[in-house]
């Protein structure tokens, strides 16, 4: 069963090209992952949000993959930037 998910995140827009950046940074981390089949960072067309999607092979590759982004030290925290929560939905193919 092939597992990821889709989250919207919600940058100040004084923050918004840094934020890109970080989730460009958590994606390369991702899709470095062994199992990985996809990490891909979306806009909204509004500019008011960042969207990332990515997908697994599995349950067990998918925890790992987030595990190596924090073993990795990279930005991933929610904190002032952003001006609304974040919004994550956890997926699996059926």
């Amino acid at each position: 069963m092939t597992v990821g998910f889709v989250a919207f995140r919600y940058p100040v827009p004084a923050h918004f090209d840094e934020f890109v950046a970080r989730v460009h940074k958590v994606r390369a981390v991702l899709r470095s992952s062994p199992g990985c089949l996809s990490a891909e960072c979306w806009v909204t067309s509004e500019g008011d949000a960042v969207v990332s999607t990515a997908a697994w092979d599995s349950d067990d590759t998918y925890s790992a993959a987030f595990a190596a982004v924090f073993s990795a030290g990279v930005d991933a925290t929610f904190d002032e930037r952003e001006c609304r929560p974040r919004q994550i939905f956890e997926l699996e193919s059926r």
